[in-house]
């Protein structure tokens, strides 16, 4: 009988394209941009109106939001709802923590990277979003391992301020601003990115239980690790800057965030 050609995997054409993320942002080559100004916060300072629902999805952890919460300013041209986080990690090794952040500076990542994804105002669902260049905003947080930092357990809260999750809003002047695309598959081309200089804190044994505890399989065979997709060609697109004119010093370590301790309590317990 004639022999089958193995089935091949197929990329989504959409990943193809040339304004994909994530990308290494080479800090000598951003643009000022003025109109970058502090973003607006709505919503973000109280408890969200429905139960958060946390989920191991076989690619990463994600918290689906109601929509509640909103932002805008920032540069932005719309107002847009939150409606889900996720992470992105690396591997756990003997020295420490090969990096899981999927955007890096000057060719330096981090240990994870968390993702806060918003839909523009007036959409109603994420197929209608990507259809329209600017129809997600994601909000992405570098993660940094701090080691042997103590953390507190929140495990009696349903639902918390996405504020709580995030650093003070006096700390979030200072990002990078650029047009790219979901880093998952459709990699719709949708995405208005800004990346924070300032990176959220987590313990080294709150990191290590992503890649060590989560699988991708319900059989559990194999760990959840690298679940990250490699930088892109920045191609011709221009990577701005809001008023960060040079690397600003990190500030004081307090944002060991126990928000996200409580979502891992729930996920490892």
């Amino acid at each position: 009988s004639e022999k089958k050609p193995p089935q091949q995997v197929t990329v989504n054409e959409e990943c193809r394209k040339e304004k994909q993320s994530p990308i290494n942002i080479v800090t000598n080559k951003v643009e000022y941009k003025e109109d970058l100004k502090p973003f607006t916060f709505e919503g973000y300072n109280t408890n969200q109106s429905s139960l958060w629902r946390i989920e191991n999805n076989g690619h990463t952890v994600k918290v689906s939001l109601s929509g509640s919460a909103k932002i805008g300013g920032g540069g932005l041209r719309n107002k847009y709802n939150a409606i889900e986080f996720h992470f992105h990690w690396g591997t756990k090794i003997s020295e420490g923590f090969s990096p899981g952040s999927e955007h890096s500076i000057d060719g330096e990542r981090y240990a994870m990277e968390l993702h806060i994804v918003h839909r523009k105002e007036g959409f109603s669902t994420t197929e209608q979003a990507v259809a329209d260049q600017e129809g997600l905003a994601v909000l992405g947080f570098f993660i940094k391992v701090k080691v042997s930092c103590q953390v507190r357990s929140q495990k009696n809260m349903s639902s918390l301020p996405l504020e709580s999750l995030i650093p003070a809003k006096e700390n979030l002047t200072h990002y990078y601003r650029y047009s790219g695309s979901l880093t998952t598959p459709n990699c719709h081309q949708a995405v208005v990115w800004t990346i924070f200089q300032e990176p959220i804190i987590l313990s080294d044994s709150q990191v290590e239980n992503f890649s060590k505890k989560l699988y991708f399989s319900k059989d559990e065979t194999l760990h959840m690790t690298d679940n990250f997709r490699p930088v892109q060609p920045l191609s011709d697109r221009i990577v701005y800057r809001s008023d960060v004119s040079v690397v600003q010093p990190p500030a004081k370590a307090l944002l060991v965030v126990p928000t996200l301790i409580y979502i891992l309590s729930l996920l490892f317990q």
